[in-house]
């Protein structure tokens, strides 16, 4: 899922729990698998954001030039306007469209 066009909140919203873990049957387990995919959402934003700055980059040995580039400004402002990756993890769990297994489960079923 691309996390530029989620329609995840901006902000931290209350969830009911048992309803949020009646997949795994783990509260721990369900944060476990939200934490470990928004490390995943946070690292492809972190380098998106690394790859769009990069073209402004200046390759310059003098430290007192500070150039401020515009379009760099607006980019990262528009990269702190976005849902954090726990709450697009989170969303995107509760719509279904995280994929998970536990191979400890899946041994006992064996």
């Amino acid at each position: 899922m691309d996390y530029r066009k989620t329609n995840a909140p901006t902000n931290t919203i209350t969830r009911d729990m048992m309803k949020l873990c009646a997949d795994t049957g783990n509260v721990y387990e369900t944060v476990a698998i939200i934490a470990k995919r928004a490390n995943q959402i946070g690292v492809e934003m972190k380098q998106d954001l690394e790859k769009k700055l990069q073209e402004f980059a200046s390759y310059n040995d003098n430290l007192e030039e500070v150039f401020e580039n515009r379009e760099q400004i607006e980019i990262s402002r528009y990269y702190e306007k976005l849902p954090k990756p726990t709450l697009i993890a989170a969303k995107e769990y509760e719509d279904g469209k995280v994929y998970y297994r536990n191979p400890a489960k899946e041994k006992n079923n064996f």
